[in-house]
């Protein structure tokens, strides 16, 4: 009961949770997945016309390449439909492919780019639809850039790789670019229109940490269904409290093995920062007049779209308190 009232501070405090059954809100609720420990669901969020998002029907999260057997359980029990896996094809050929109910790890040829579309269907009925739609910019791919990093070993290169602002440059970059980059936009509008098809939810969606790619496609969703900035901003800094282990024991275990004498270097990575979500809206003021123009002009959706992502997502008719 205590962690959940943490876990509602953390996310704005109780003026945007849904009650539970309980009487206690519950937003940001962990799948409780040993793999995964980013993964967990975007139901109970409140939007400013007073209905709320439906639980079970929205997940975000880390990679799904270490689940364990008794994830595979849970992940089962939700219903998934679909599974959206913004990492590139090189990111899953060197991580591994994610580990989903009904669906047999897949093998990518080398001869596909890193960038390809790609869908695999389940092996059962009852398993999941796996959707590779791979978001990741050359001139900003933190993948690469923390591999150069750690196979150097050298404290020269990597303080002039990460080090004076530099990498928290590169993540400022990569949020911007989100939302300038045509093929990323459209990425990203790909989900949504999952997530508003009538066969889409329930749906997972997710990159390598859950953090950045994952992060903007929460906080384009929640916006469209008209949860406020400040939840939206919310949700996405509750990535660094259940990334803190795991971040911990990286951090550590680099330093100790001497992959870096500055482990710190990778903070401005490794973390959410307000800054980073801030630069990604920005773009979207710069380009556009409102939220409702990126939408239609930047993202390419309609008011069917959502429509569907409401009908599909949203609980209760709506009324303003």
């Amino acid at each position: 009961m205590a962690d959940q009232q943490t876990e509602a501070g953390a996310i704005g405090g109780d003026r945007n949770a849904a009650p539970e059954s309980c009487g206690m809100p519950q937003v940001g609720r962990s799948l409780g997945l040993r793999g995964a420990v980013n993964a967990r669901d975007l139901g109970g969020y409140r939007t400013t016309d007073g209905r709320v998002l439906r639980a079970g029907t929205a997940l975000r999260s880390d990679g799904l390449n270490h689940v364990t057997v008794d994830d595979l359980i849970s992940l089962r029990a939700l219903g998934l439909r679909r599974v959206v896996d913004f990492r590139s094809l090189d990111e899953v050929r060197e991580a591994g492919p994610d580990r989903l109910p009904g669906l047999p790890a897949a093998e990518f040829a080398r001869d596909l780019p890193a960038g390809a579309e790609v869908t695999l269907e389940p092996a059962t009925a009852d398993g999941v639809t796996l959707h590779h739609l791979p978001v990741f910019a050359r001139d900003f791919d933190i993948y690469v850039t923390l591999r150069d990093a750690l196979a150097d070993r050298s404290p020269e290169t990597q303080h002039a790789l990460l080090g004076d602002g530099r990498a928290a440059a590169m993540m400022t970059g990569l949020y911007r670019w989100f939302v300038t980059d045509p093929v990323a936009r459209e990425r990203f509008a790909t989900v949504l229109r999952l997530l508003a098809a009538p066969d889409g939810p329930p749906l997972l969606f997710h990159c390598s940490a859950g953090k950045d790619r994952t992060g903007w496609a929460a906080a384009l969703l929640l916006t469209a269904l008209g949860v406020d900035r400040e939840t939206v901003l919310a949700d996405y800094l509750l990535t660094n409290e259940r990334s803190a282990p795991v971040v911990g024991r990286v951090m550590d275990d680099f330093g100790t093995r001497g992959l870096m004498r500055e482990p710190e270097l990778l903070l401005p990575v490794f973390r959410a920062e307000p800054g980073y979500l801030a630069a990604a809206f920005g773009e979207v003021e710069a380009g556009w007049s409102d939220f409702g123009a990126f939408w239609r002009d930047g993202l390419g959706l309609d008011d069917d779209v959502l429509a569907g992502l409401r009908a599909n997502l949203l609980d209760g008719s709506g009324s303003r308190p």
